[in-house]
């Protein structure tokens, strides 16, 4: 049997952050060597079968022979050409049951196993379930592996062969990158989604899945830990600037969220566009300078402390914070313009009894439902207030503890209640 060119439509199927994009794989099979069908009937069958001038025929022509000769010698050939009819009219299922048929025969066949692997993916691709997907790309990824060290069938044209293999090793690598990341396997995605790109011609790279995987490794990126927003950015950007809109505009801010998020700003972004846009892989030395970490509680406080004329007139939530994270030396000047004077504390009562009521006074302690201030009673409550309802006491500042943040004050009591002015009436006599 003569050595055919076979074609293998393969609509790559892109996720929804990018969409869809189709492409077109050829590869010329591997010679068979001589085969030879003894049965006059069966080599007749098989000729009519193969010699069919459109898919459709050869799909019925092929199963029929199938059905009359399930042990045939030229089994896997009409499985491979019947394959072959079902993708060209549409029919991926079966496709994909002619595979795995041809695989159980050889289960190194490479086209078999390519196309296995494809279709298998693109299943997965389907479903909105995580669980209903996993297996689906562990099977992908397990064909995927075998495709990358299949070796040429014997008496195959070497040339040939190695055509297909560098065509279908992008697909591989890329099926194996997606099963890591719906597995959370972070570092094992980034792994084989560069390999999956790298081993793609350049123009490829940049459109369809390679837009698509560009964009999942820069969020495998984002997602391992410890995360590595360099790359993240680059690979986001890169994405970003090959994407159709609208998912253009979605990928771009995804960049420049990070970007901000780990430089700071957004000055120097351009220029990271324009280096990712170029180049598939980051240069030597690539970085992005880190934002100056923030001031540490304790700057803060030193800084509200240094920056303020006059202690006295500083808000008692400055105050407050001063004494929790401030210096010794901050947080007794702080405290000397404090201690024994008796003011107002407007609270969310945490808790209560008649001889104590702890408060949430600051914002963060009231959404935090933590209390800040611990306010003693001079006299016992007859009926203390309601958990989580707001007051307003009078107290005296006592002391503070720094760890657990607490402002103890002393002497507490409830403001007077203003009683309205009693209505006077006045009784008219009227004369008889």
């Amino acid at each position: 049997m003569k050595k055919k060119i076979l074609y293998v439509t393969v609509l790559a199927l892109a996720s929804s952050a990018i969409g869809a994009a189709p492409m077109m794989m050829q590869a010329q099979a591997a010679a068979p060597g001589t085969i030879t069908i003894k049965d006059p009937a069966e080599y007749n069958a098989y000729n009519a079968a193969i010699s069919q001038p459109t898919p459709q025929g050869k799909e019925s022509a092929i199963e029929g022979f199938l059905q009359q000769y399930p042990n045939s010698v030229v089994k896997k050939q009409v499985l491979e050409i019947l394959m072959d009819s079902y993708m060209q009219t549409n029919n991926p299922d079966k496709a994909l049951g002619a595979a795995r048929q041809v695989l159980q025969i050889d289960p190194t066949d490479l086209r078999a196993l390519a196309l296995s692997t494809y279709l298998l993916k693109a299943q997965a691709g389907q479903k909105s379930n995580p669980t209903q997907a996993l297996p689906l790309l562990d099977e992908a990824a397990k064909d995927a592996q075998a495709g990358l060290t299949a070796p040429a069938p014997e008496g195959a044209d070497a040339a040939n062969f190695g055509k297909m293999k560098t065509a279908v090793t992008p697909l591989f690598y890329g099926a194996i990158a997606n099963d890591d990341l719906e597995k959370k396997d972070y570092p094992n995605a980034i792994k084989y989604f560069l390999e999956e790109l790298k081993a793609m011609p350049a123009a490829q790279q940049t459109a369809g899945p390679g837009i698509e995987d560009t964009y999942l490794l820069g969020t495998a990126y984002v997602q391992k830990a410890p995360q590595d927003l360099v790359n993240a950015v680059w690979y986001l950007s890169r994405a970003a600037a090959y994407a159709p809109e609208p998912f253009k505009d979605e990928i771009q801010k995804a960049a420049q969220y990070w970007y901000k998020k780990y430089h700071g700003g957004m000055d120097g972004f351009d220029q990271v566009q324009t280096q990712a846009k170029a180049s598939l892989i980051p240069s030597a030395g690539f970085t992005i300078a880190p934002a100056p970490p923030p001031p540490s509680p304790q700057e803060l406080a030193h800084n509200a402390v240094t920056s303020t004329p006059d202690l006295k007139t500083m808000a008692l939530t400055d105050k407050e914070f001063v004494l929790a994270n401030g210096t010794p030396d901050d947080a007794s000047k702080v405290w000397d313009t404090m201690k024994d004077l008796t003011t107002k504390v407007p609270g969310k009562v945490i808790s209560a009894t008649p001889d104590s009521i702890e408060l949430a006074v600051s914002d963060d302690a009231q959404q935090s439902n933590k209390a800040d201030f611990t306010v003693n009673m001079k006299t016992p409550l007859k009926t203390p207030p309601t958990i989580g309802s707001m007051v307003n006491l009078i107290a005296t500042f006592d002391s503070y503890t720094q760890n657990p943040p607490m402002i103890i004050m002393k002497d507490g009591i409830a403001p007077p209640t203003t009683k309205p002015r009693p209505t006077h009436h006045t009784t008219h006599h009227h004369a008889r």
